[in-house]
């Protein structure tokens, strides 16, 4: 080992005798897993307290051995250290890597504790996989295939336990099926700050259970579910509504306020089924919030626009000179970019933005509801901070000095526009959803949702991130950025086919200096770290992510 490796603060640990240099401190679970191997586990999970307990991970340890008496390093005959193995396995999931350390995860006696292991959990566990909604997705039955024996010896009745038990509004819990592994009971005392779960009895006959007189129901139990490593715990909104093996996952990102929660959006054959959080450790860990899942019901919402106008009705309410825009910020970095170019190209009076306020949960709800504030100024739309109520708007609405309005995706309605002024003016809507706005419009241009199409939106922390289209948009309903495109083009013929992000970051990142050398392509999945520091004398954007790191003192090996 030269020098140079010695002195880059990483140790040397030793898995089934390959050397691997890692952090000190570093799980011994996630090291195996950062070189393409596996050690089995089911309460183990990097975001929570480790609790030890399922013994799934039992390992080899061996470390560099010292002679008692002098406690000089014992050496081999060919000069190599003499390692020294426990006697006993050790879990993997309570051992952190230290210098030297030797593990074994293939031994014969690593398999024989799998074994015995496995034919405990499936001692009183139901045979009911054809019927249980975590088949595809569950570790019980990967782990029963990969390491368990194959067959049982148990011929004694099954303990049998609660089902169908609704534990809140949104989970359901079949207690048969779970392994005790306690991940639900830790996310909700240390991420959640709900401790509302807990076992009662004792062996075969613990049972997961709410504290009397409480419920799950805050609005992080689906996380529950989602870190459930069988089928215990089970979404009532999801329940049997699909087979995940048929479902096509694709990366987004959830609009519901501007933490920028990256989510996996499931669907088959243009319908979306549920939405699941994708790990991030730079804005959201693992989790995400309960009422952020339920927006693709939107999608099918009885109030969905998919019939309209022609775009080709649009370029003559442009020629007005009193022309106002109102952009919304929950569209992408991608649409209120050529929005605003739209805007420059029409010389209009003003654009507008409809903020919205909340109070935040301090976890993935934050303050600001709208997701891409910070786009909407990124790309010059607006100069500052959009308030909610469009009081300016009205008052130029009434003075005469605006007569036309562009309206994307907003109800003015209810950011303090009367419909007496929505009647004194030509309006255009562009929008999803019918709305008092879009029933006073002269001309109404249904668009497509988050869930359609693909873009980028700027959150919090200043990070972009990007979201792709999930499902195809209603028949006949051009995609946002081919609408905008063609209205620029025709108005300024020379812009060029903007029609994708693709296309548009090849624009916008020459214009706006913060986006210098980004390419949509070119966007990890974990998004890009902007600087915001023009902006951070404004509210709202100076946020924070959250990020968790276990409270409780990890468990120690044992020898």
């Amino acid at each position: 080992m030269s020098e140079e490796q010695k002195d880059d603060g990483l140790i040397s640990v030793f898995i089934d005798d390959e050397e691997v240099r890692c952090k000190p401190g570093t799980n011994l679970v996630d090291l195996v897993a950062s070189v393409g191997q596996e050690i089995p586990h089911y309460c183990y999970h990097p975001k929570l307290s480790v609790s030890g307990n399922c013994r799934m991970c039992l390992i080899e340890l061996g470390m560099p051995g010292r002679d008692r008496a002098t406690g000089e390093p014992m050496l081999n005959e060919d000069g190599t250290p003499k390692i020294m193995f426990f006697p006993n396995p050790a879990i993997a999931c309570g051992t952190k890597a230290g210098p030297g350390m030797h593990v074994r995860t293939k031994s014969e006696m690593v398999k024989k504790c799998r074994e015995g292991v496995m034919e405990f959990l499936l001692i009183n566990h139901p045979l009911d996989c054809p019927i249980c909604d975590q088949a595809g997705e569950c570790k019980l039955q990967e782990f029963a295939t990969d390491y368990g024996k194959g067959y049982s010896r148990f011929v004694e009745q099954k303990v049998v336990k609660p089902k169908r038990t609704v534990l809140g509004p949104r989970v359901m819990l079949d207690d048969e099926r779970c392994v005790l592994c306690s991940r639900c009971i830790r996310f909700s005392k240390e991420i959640a700050n709900d401790d509302v779960l807990g076992f009662v009895d004792r062996g075969s006959y613990s049972t997961l259970t709410c504290y009397p007189g409480k419920q799950l129901e805050n609005n992080y139990s689906l996380n529950t579910v989602d870190i459930c490593p069988v089928g215990a715990l089970t979404s009532r909104d999801f329940r049997f509504k699909m087979r995940v093996w048929f479902l096509k996952e694709t990366p987004s990102i959830c609009t519901e306020s501007s933490v920028g929660v990256n989510t996996l959006v499931a669907s088959r054959e243009g319908k979306i089924y549920r939405i699941t959080p994708r790990r991030n450790d730079d804005v959201n860990d693992t989790w995400m919030p309960d009422s952020g899942r339920m927006l693709y019901k939107e999608v099918e919402a009885d109030n969905r626009l998919s019939e309209g106008g022609n775009i080709e009705q649009v370029p003559a309410y442009l020629e007005s000179d009193k022309l106002a825009y109102v952009g919304s910020a929950k569209a992408s970095v991608e649409e209120l970019y050529l929005l605003n170019r739209l805007s420059r190209a029409t010389k209009s009076v003003a654009n507008y933005v409809v903020g919205r306020t909340q109070e935040g949960d301090e976890l993935l709800i934050s303050n600001d509801v709208n997701p891409n504030t910070r786009g909407a100024l990124s790309v010059g739309f607006i100069e500052s901070l959009p308030g909610a109520e469009l009081s300016e708007l009205g008052a130029k609405i009434d003075s005469g000095d605006v007569d036309t309005l562009v309206v994307y995706n907003e109800d003015l309605t209810a950011a303090g526009i009367s419909v007496e002024q929505l009647a004194k003016v030509k309006i255009v809507y562009f929008g999803t959803a019918s709305n008092a706005t879009s029933e006073a419009a002269e001309l109404v241009i249904p668009t497509q949702s988050v869930f359609e199409k693909e873009g980028t939106f700027i959150n919090q922390q200043f990070r972009l991130q990007k979201f792709l289209e999930a499902t195809p948009g209603p028949a006949g309903v051009a995609e946002d950025l081919v609408s905008f495109s063609r209205l620029l083009n025709h108005i300024e013929p020379d812009t060029g086919k903007l029609e994708t992000a693709e296309a548009v970051w090849s624009e916008l990142s020459k214009e706006v200096s913060m986006f210098d050398g980004i390419t949509f392509g070119g966007l990890s999945p974990e998004g890009v770290q902007l600087d915001g520091s023009a902006f951070k004398h404004l509210p709202f954007c100076e946020g924070k992510t959250l990020h968790y790191e276990p409270a409780v003192e990890t468990v120690e090996a044992e020898a």
